[in-house]
């Protein structure tokens, strides 16, 4: 009965086109001619037959499980593949299993974590000691940076491969794949000028999108004389809107650039990376924050009111909330952008604290000291120090003996 409703189910199945599409073999691998390419490490590495473990890193539709499993295809090792998602230390177990299996056959096994970064340490940890003794090599795949998500034992036991998002030109040819299989194994079809470069537009990077929308827009066209017209239209109903790609390690990355900007003195670059981080659902009172940081910090005694109009930015985001709140955030970051820059501040603190780590850390002068109670004077404790309001003119020592004409401060 199981082996009937399988057979039923296999039956009923819909294969995505992206799935159809996957390249079989590295030739065809498109977008990732820094990783595969006719003499890279890699390609030259497979060449020899030679396994090593490694994570992939990418955005998502770049490629990572294609890679993968043509990887596993060109050094002919058994290929098992599990979601970190679905998955625990039973599964891997299980791997493990029959990884010793195909060894005894002569055979090398590569066990494929799809979002790797999801597993917790004791999953992660659960992988070390068959990456170590040979009895499988690892193979994830993550979104995310891997230096924030994965363990340093693991890490230490892998190659790390940055995969780039598919390039516009890759992306076409993929794009025209989809087309000529869906013409050839169903019915002709056309298409308006600019079809192509707004799916390459939508997808940003992404294959395995670009090709659903290639595939829904096919099927949601009308049909007339056995043919099918795609327009931006029928495009532009089936996507409605895309979000925006803001992963963890693009909430660092965003971060950093809209700072960079706003000392860097970009107001355009300043507000896209605002709008970027405020469209991927940033916490507005986080980027206040940065604005804050970058006032008193970057723009500090050129413009004082810089650092008055950030901190203000940051009450209103509280007072009136999103999506009011873009305004005054935008206003700041406006002002703050164009504003007159000096980091004198921040330097004289900074070679002060540095001073008193390296061990220039010495007490104040004995007028200076703290004298409001009974014996100080006694100590030696504020005896001689002028109150500088009765006596402008008179000349005083305020830096410890050991520092007397230290310069911290610009003139």
């Amino acid at each position: 009965m199981n082996n009937l409703f399988t057979e039923l189910e296999n039956q009923n199945k819909q294969i995505p086109l992206a799935e159809i599409l996957r390249p079989k073999t590295i030739e065809d691998f498109l977008g990732q001619s820094n990783v595969i390419s006719e003499r890279s490490p890699l390609l030259n590495l497979l060449k020899t037959n030679r396994l090593f473990s490694l994570i992939l890193w990418g955005t998502p539709g770049c490629g990572k499980t294609t890679l993968a499993r043509l990887i596993a295809t060109k050094t002919n090792a058994a290929f098992i593949e599990i979601s970190a998602v679905t998955s625990g230390v039973k599964d891997i177990k299980d791997a493990v299993e029959k990884a010793k299996e195909n060894l005894r056959a002569g055979q090398k096994t590569i066990l494929f974590i799809d979002e790797i970064h999801r597993y917790s340490k004791t999953q992660q940890d659960a992988l070390l000691p068959h990456l170590e003794n040979g009895t499988l090599f690892l193979i994830g795949s993550t979104t995310e940076n891997p230096s924030f998500q994965v363990v340093p034992a693991l890490l230490s036991r892998v190659q790390v491969i940055r995969l780039n998002s598919i390039d516009d030109k890759s992306m076409a040819s993929i794009i025209k794949k989809g087309f000529q299989y869906l013409a050839t194994n169903y019915s002709q079809m056309d298409c308006e000028s600019g079809v192509l470069d707004f799916i390459i537009n939508l997808a940003r990077g992404d294959a395995r999108y670009a090709l659903n929308i290639v595939e829904n827009a096919y099927f949601a066209s009308d049909l007339k004389d056995n043919k099918r017209y795609l327009t931006v239209k029928i495009i532009e109903e089936i996507c409605q809107q895309r979000n925006t790609r803001y992963s963890e390690q693009e909430h660092y990355d965003c971060a950093s650039a809209f700072q960079k900007s706003l000392r860097g003195s970009d107001p355009d670059a300043a507000i896209y990376y605002l709008a970027k981080m405020l469209k991927a659902g940033e916490d507005p009172r986080f980027i206040a924050r940065r604005l804050i940081v970058c006032a008193a910090e970057d723009v500090g005694l050129a413009d004082p009111n810089a650092f008055n109009i950030a901190v203000n930015s940051y009450k209103a985001v509280e007072l009136i909330g999103m999506p009011e709140g873009r305004i005054p955030l935008a206003n700041a970051v406006i002002y703050v952008a164009r504003a007159p820059k000096s980091n004198e501040a921040a330097c004289a603190v900074d070679m002060a604290m540095s001073d008193i780590e390296s061990g220039k850390d010495y007490p104040p002068p004995m007028h200076l000291r703290d004298s409001h109670y009974k014996d100080a004077k006694k100590y030696g404790f504020g005896v001689g120090y002028v109150y500088t309001h009765s006596a402008p003119d008179v000349e005083q020592q305020f830096m410890p003996d050991e520092l007397v004409g230290t310069k911290y401060t610009r003139e």
